[in-house]
Order: structure tokens, then sequence, then C-alpha cells
């Protein structure tokens, strides 16, 4: 079984960057990861409050971009 660093080497895993907006604390910081981080398919979610974006590593055969950001919003946050 490949890890996610390996999957993502062997060009399995996507990277993409999201805008996220509403996050005010390192609470919401840890909302929005949980909520990524639940999604199947998705090998590491890294959320930063300083910059307002997620940086998601995903497999696309298992879910999708518009997954990822539908997450978001339904945990209060608005994705783009």
């Amino acid at each position: 079984m490949k890890t996610n660093a390996s999957a993502f080497a062997a060009g399995l895993l996507f990277a993409v960057g999201l805008a996220v907006s509403g996050m005010t604390c390192q609470g919401c910081v840890a909302s929005v990861t949980r909520v990524l981080q639940a999604v199947g398919g998705v090998g590491r979610a890294d959320v930063s409050l300083e910059k307002a974006e997620a940086v998601v590593e995903f497999d696309p055969r298992v879910t999708s971009l518009a997954a990822l950001r539908h997450a978001i919003d339904e945990a209060g946050y608005e994705a783009a």
C-alpha cells in the first residue's frame, strides 16, 4: 500500500489551494482541517489562518474539488 507521500510523488494525488474566508481563530483552522480530512480521498490538509487558505492533497479518483469546497461551506466557512 502506498503512503500519502509516495502516492503524491507517483502522481496519484493532486494538490490544490483554496481560499477560505470566515476563519477568525485557531479553532476555525482546526474545524476546517477536521472537515477536510474527513472527506474520503484526502491525503493531507494544511490550513492557514494567516493566509486564509487550505492546501489539500487529494485523490481525484475518490473525491473532487467541488466536494472539498462543499465540506468547507457546510462547516460554516466559505471556500473559493
